[in-house]
């Protein structure tokens, strides 16, 4: 038995050490917003935390995740109100949407590291990503527009 937090909550998972935390987070614990995509860390769609890191959850085996902290795109904001889920429907950035988890997750690790990324740093932090439909001239507008009101928000507190 494995003891999983996942999004604040803990989970007791029976399952094999070696089974990709994935398929645990999809298949055991319910959450299918975290996508699969090539299962050799290579697409991105797989993206979630691993103790604030973006991981590949593809690759990554469960018993590595056993009492650390997950987090997954359901646990991104608990109303969906993240800056980056602000921006991302704001600019209607989602087309056919299946990647878009994993973008949101990477671009969350990228905005906590660098508040105000510029267009390179932005290419450089995504580029493990890949959107079938190519929305990546909206993705970038959306990390900038996250970014600023990232910096709206702490400006106002």
């Amino acid at each position: 038995m494995i003891t999983l937090t996942v999004n604040g909550q803990k989970h007791k998972v029976d399952a094999d050490p070696n089974m990709p935390l994935l398929w645990a987070i999809r298949d055991i614990i319910g959450l299918t917003g975290t996508k699969y995509g090539c299962g050799a860390a290579q697409c991105g769609a797989c993206t979630v935390h691993l103790n604030g890191e973006s991981v590949r959850s593809c690759v990554t085996k469960l018993s590595r995740a056993a009492g650390q902290q997950v987090v997954t795109i359901e646990g991104l904001s608990a109303n969906n109100n993240h800056p980056l889920q602000q921006a991302w429907n704001e600019l209607n950035v989602p087309q056919c949407g299946y990647c878009q988890s994993g973008q949101l997750m990477s671009a969350a690790v990228l905005l906590r590291e660098n508040p105000q990324p510029t267009d390179q740093d932005i290419d450089d932090a995504m580029s493990g990503n890949i959107c079938r439909c190519g929305t990546y001239q909206r993705i970038r507008s959306a990390i900038h527009l996250a970014a600023e009101l990232q910096r709206k928000a702490m400006a106002s507190k």
